[in-house]
């Protein structure tokens, strides 16, 4: 994985996710509703809600919209009921494409997946024809700035916790961890003080494709068709955008 930090992919689309805010709230109380309404409104007892209001938080979404999010889940039968859809596929030059949907109208988010992979030079496969090429992980980004302690030190209390594997980029350290093991990990590092940038269960691409000219640009204008869909939630990819110029 080293050399291809998705920390910097996120970082590189940063200003567009921003203006993209309110857009990001609501998928976010979408995630937040489907968590509760599967496994109940407490998060100390529901690991999946409690993940995505960190991760909510983490985006800065108000209290409020989090506790709306959760009240609407508790009983109340009017709102829709979403179900996961995942697609997968392939963009410009061979790239692997994973689009995690939630969604309360199938026909419309297969409609729309489908017109953003033609359009722009690619195709859906069939179930399982790239998820082999990624790996469910839990991801911990800790800021190098400002940070107390050296990386031989961190390294060694990321494997203390239970990790298994720390990568050092320019401006943090990347931990990895089993699924099974990410709230334990997260939770001895905390306890030793540290604080992270981003904490989630992700999938990490097992190889990378570069791509230049116009497939480059036809696959970021797919990136960015996809993570603007109301119905998607997570768009994985092997692009490796640390190679774009």
């Amino acid at each position: 994985m080293a050399g291809h930090s998705k920390w910097k992919n996120i970082q590189r689309r940063k200003n567009a996710q921003d203006a993209k805010r309110g857009k990001l709230f609501m998928k976010l109380a979408k995630e937040i509703y489907v968590a509760a309404k599967t496994g109940g409104g407490d998060p100390n007892v529901n690991a999946a809600l409690r993940l995505v209001i960190e991760k909510a938080k983490a985006a800065n979404m108000p209290s409020d919209n989090i506790e709306r999010a959760i009240n609407k889940a508790a009983g109340n039968q009017e709102h829709a009921n979403y179900e996961e859809i995942r697609y997968e596929g392939y963009g410009p030059g061979g790239v692997a494409v994973m689009v995690v949907c939630l969604t309360d109208n199938k026909n419309r988010t297969a409609a729309n997946v489908r017109a953003a992979f033609s359009k722009n030079g690619g195709n859906l496969g069939e179930t399982g024809c790239v998820s082999y090429l990624f790996a469910r992980k839990g991801w911990l980004v800790i800021a190098r700035e400002g940070l107390e302690i050296d990386e031989d030190e961190l390294l060694l209390q990321a494997i203390e916790a239970g990790a298994e594997e720390m990568e050092t980029m320019d401006d943090s350290f990347e931990i990895y961890t089993a699924p099974e093991h990410f709230e334990e990990v997260k939770n001895k590092l905390q306890a030793n003080g540290l604080t992270f940038v981003n904490a989630e269960i992700t999938m990490i691409p097992q190889t990378y494709t570069t791509l230049e000219g116009d497939d480059l640009r036809k696959m970021l204008k797919l990136i960015d068709m996809l993570e603007d869909d109301d119905d998607v939630q997570e768009v994985y990819h092997n692009l490796d955008e640390t190679a774009i110029p």
